[in-house]
């Protein structure tokens, strides 16, 4: 039986519990055989001092939906997958709403992965761009 995409969005979320992505209310939202979106609330909690979206938090939001592409598009049974390296720029401030995280690989080899990341608010400006270099370590040796 194939569980429908709401059900994978589900079971997705679900392993978020406990982790910084349930700190942050990041939720996996939309995925494709390419591509995997993110969202994440913008409101006090992921404020900087001035009352804009933390530049860290945008990056823990780029990073988190970045290596659980990773998780999902790998075989994770044989392989732990790491983020290695991360590089993000900010280009606009939010004050409130959502902002949304899609990432797309570049390259998706079997030892090292690097996944370009765009983040956009709810009317699509785009707010930043991430690089993430992510790793497939063996699970055993």
């Amino acid at each position: 039986m194939q569980l429908s995409k709401e059900e994978v969005l589900a079971q997705a979320n679900l392993v978020s519990k406990g982790t910084l992505m349930e700190t942050l209310q990041i939720e996996i939202v939309d995925f494709g055989p390419d591509f995997l979106t993110a969202r994440m609330p913008v409101n006090s909690r992921v404020y900087q001092p001035d009352g804009l979206l933390h530049g860290g938090a945008t990056a823990a939001l780029a990073e988190s939906v970045g290596s659980f592409a990773s998780h999902i598009f790998l075989d994770t049974k044989k392989f732990f997958i790491r983020g290695i390296e991360i590089t993000a720029n900010h280009l606009k401030g939010v004050k409130d709403g959502y902002v949304y995280a899609k990432a797309t690989f570049l390259h998706k080899g079997r030892t090292t992965q690097l996944l370009d990341i765009k983040v956009t608010d709810d009317d699509g400006n785009l707010i930043s761009v991430a690089k993430l270099s992510t790793i497939s370590l063996p699970k055993t040796k």
